[in-house]
């Protein structure tokens, strides 16, 4: 509620603009996508149904007593993904919020079809030119201590790696920027290695979408994030595009087996 004016003495009366500081919560769960595939993925996995609010497209249900909210950037990229992230929360208030979908993987200890879980993001994209070659530096954000704690539960129940419908999740921290690794023995994923030896994958997306929470405050800020990535190939020329719809749909269902534990109760 604002009150634009203050007022002293016995028939003192002020009137408020009937705005309030906390918007409704529609949805417990925000998921945000990047790709037509990996939407398709969540709204089968999750059972969502399309809906729309103008011009934007989205997707809703309820997943076992929990509302799921689910939007797609309109492109690959950090950039996008810090829009995204802005109108879910405007739209529908959810107090956590997955990004979902697919991630190359750069280290031995995971394979194709694996699906990696992030509450910790390092931004590969900072560096510096000189004139003995390029210094690579990082940006590292955690997610907040409820999402920490309810991946941690799942973990605790499930084992580690986890095994979800035969194929197996892992815990660790995930690389992100703009660059495309196209060679697996790239200076950046030495770097990576070198920073945290157990980063397992990266994308391009996790960067802003950390980022985009660290910089918004208020009452229509999301409390937490987790990061829930399928792997579709190995960060390298050999490529295996064939595989990406079944890191998506991996993911997805990580992300369903996951929904329970990631469940904020509405304040009272």
């Amino acid at each position: 509620m604002n009150v634009n004016h203050s007022a002293v003495g016995p028939n003192a009366t002020y009137h408020a603009s009937g705005w309030s500081s906390r918007p409704e919560r529609l949805a417990d769960l925000g998921v945000i996508t990047m790709k037509p595939l990996e939407t398709q993925a969540v709204r089968d996995r999750l059972g969502l149904v399309p809906r729309r609010s103008g011009t934007l497209r989205f997707h809703e249900g309820t997943v076992e007593g929990t509302r799921v909210a689910a939007l797609q950037t309109l492109a690959q990229g950090n950039r996008s993904v810090i829009m995204a992230c802005q109108n879910l929360q405007r739209m529908f208030n959810p107090p956590v919020i997955a990004l979902t979908g697919i991630a190359g993987g750069i280290h031995k200890d995971v394979e194709i079809g694996d699906v990696v879980i992030a509450t910790s993001v390092v931004y590969y994209d900072l560096r510096k030119k000189t004139a003995s070659g390029t210094r690579h530096r990082s940006d590292e954000k955690p997610s907040s201590a409820h999402v920490v704690n309810a991946v941690n539960d799942f973990f605790v129940d499930k084992g580690e790696p986890a095994v979800v419908s035969g194929f197996r999740v892992h815990q660790s921290p995930i690389g992100s920027g703009e660059a495309v690794i196209a060679v697996e023995e790239s200076e950046i994923v030495r770097h990576l290695q070198a920073y945290n030896d157990k980063i397992l994958a990266v994308d391009m997306e996790a960067g802003g979408f950390t980022q985009a929470f660290y910089e918004q405050a208020g009452d229509n800020t999301a409390q937490g994030w987790v990061v829930v990535r399928g792997i579709s190939d190995r960060a390298g020329p050999d490529r295996h595009y064939g595989e990406h719809e079944r890191a998506a749909t991996h993911a997805a269902l990580t992300l369903r087996e996951l929904l329970p534990y990631l469940v904020i109760n509405a304040p009272g």
